[in-house]
């Protein structure tokens, strides 16, 4: 590959991409609060009640005024500007892509009115929310072929995580370096392991590739390992398409009640968000449902999950020398070493320079006060790009055509008994490891 190619990968794939975009954000945001100079803050709504005589004050008119307006078009605005560049640079059209965001938004703004109810907020976060809206819109009328270019579910995930770096204190990260790497890296090539053994020996799949793809997918992070998995597996794409499909399937039901199960068996926070981390396939389901039970379960379940999507470029060198020397003799899926850093997330880097930045450059500088009044800005831009892109999965998601792939249903008990292993195994981790019996239980700081 050409030095040029190399390069021009920087600006040209998705990954680097939501690195940028992210910076970006991350430094107008910076600038605004620390300058005074002028307001970048993104659109929030406030708790309203459906029924205004409850509390009136908190109906939801009294939040619609000339400022709500301003904040609107400025979120709007930010996220087009830049999304929409991002995707130009990839290769794609705008003329395309821009009318499909605007539903895309309104759809967004739709799902933030309600997931802001003050009834509906106290039982469901707004990611189910966000689920739901797509899901209803997919399964009953279809999603239109004019919104799909505006469904890009990986690129906002993936810049949401990167903007949300720079509120996660890198102090964190070596407090707890030890205990996710213990997490992480031990429990999910063990999970990889029996599902490979359980699929082709007892449930007796025929179709390898299948079976490694939906390890990857239910041991690390759902889409992002089913992709370079089966790639390194030369999975069909109808392999890839089905293993994907019933990740994001459990990952909506696990996103929703792990996080209320886990209150129910009344496991604190740093536990609680180590086994979402360890279990929720998709790194934006981890975010929601660490956020479900709080600020310390959340960054706990984003550095396990973090530290364990590090294995996706290894995973899938691995695999794919494995097929390699023993299921394709054929040789045509060798690769070099060159491929760990081709298959590696490169948003995890941007992940982690935005927590380095924050860390060692404002907070030392500014103070905590300035950095956490730089988050409660980053936040909601954080927010709006969860939100489109769980808005997206739902809108991609087609339970008719998923039922239609799950034929003998062998397929659908690897991965849920793959799935309760992962699990117990990940719960016996966290207990051995942060219930403080065995080791000191580390404390991770927030910022106050």
């Amino acid at each position: 590959m050409s030095n040029e190619s190399k390069v021009s990968k920087l600006w040209k794939t998705e990954d680097w991409l939501a690195c940028w975009l992210g910076f970006i954000i991350i430094a107008i945001g910076a600038v605004a609060v620390l300058t005074k100079a002028f307001d970048f803050s993104a659109l929030k709504f406030s708790t309203w009640h459906l029924w205004e005589n409850i509390e009136p004050h908190k109906a939801l008119a009294a939040q619609i005024n000339g400022a709500f307006w301003i904040k609107l078009l400025r979120t709007f605005l930010v996220l087009a500007v830049l999304f929409g560049a991002g995707v130009k640079l990839q290769g794609e059209k705008l003329k395309k892509f821009i009318p499909a965001f605007v539903i895309l938004f309104v759809l967004a703004i739709v799902v933030r009115l309600i997931s802001a109810e003050f009834t509906l907020n106290r039982y469901l976060e707004w990611a189910f929310w966000a689920l739901l809206v797509g899901l209803l819109i997919s399964n009953t009328v279809g999603t239109p072929e004019w919104l799909k270019p505006a469904i890009r579910t990986e690129f906002y995930i993936k810049t949401g995580l990167v903007i949300m770096g720079f509120s996660v204190l890198f102090s964190n990260i070596a407090k707890f370096g030890l205990y996710g790497l213990g997490i992480a890296w031990i429990v999910t090539p063990v999970v990889i392991i029996f599902m490979w053994w359980f699929g082709t020996m007892v449930l007796k799949i025929g179709n390898k590739p299948l079976v490694i793809t939906l390890a990857a997918a239910t041991s690390v992070c759902g889409t992002s390992a089913a992709i370079a998995t089966g790639a390194a597996a030369k999975a069909k794409k109808d392999d890839l398409s089905l293993a994907i499909s019933i990740s994001i399937i459990f990952t909506i039901l696990m996103m929703v009640f792990e996080p209320m199960i886990i209150r129910w068996a009344g496991m604190n926070q740093l536990m609680g968000g180590s086994l979402i981390g360890g279990t929720v396939d998709s790194t934006g389901a981890v975010v929601l449902a660490g956020n479900a039970l709080g600020p310390e379960a959340e960054q706990a379940a984003v550095l396990v999950k973090s530290i364990q999507n590090i294995l996706i470029g290894f995973i899938a060198f691995f695999v794919a020398l494995f097929f390699a020397l023993h299921v394709d003799k054929s040789g045509g899926s060798k690769v070099g070493a060159g491929e760990i850093w081709t298959r590696f997330p490169k948003f995890i880097i941007g992940f982690f320079v935005a927590s380095l930045v924050a860390s060692f450059i404002f907070l030392p500088q500014c103070g905590g006060a300035d950095v956490k009044a730089i988050n409660g800005v980053l936040d909601q831009y954080k927010n709006w790009a969860f939100v489109l892109a769980f808005t997206s999965i739902g809108l991609d998601t087609n339970f008719k055509s998923l039922i239609k792939q799950m034929q003998g249903g062998k397929v659908l008990w690897l991965y849920v008994v793959g799935q309760v292993f992962n699990i117990a195994l990940t719960l016996f981790a966290v207990w051995f490891l942060l219930s403080g019996v065995v080791f000191d239980v580390p404390v991770l700081d927030l910022y106050k």
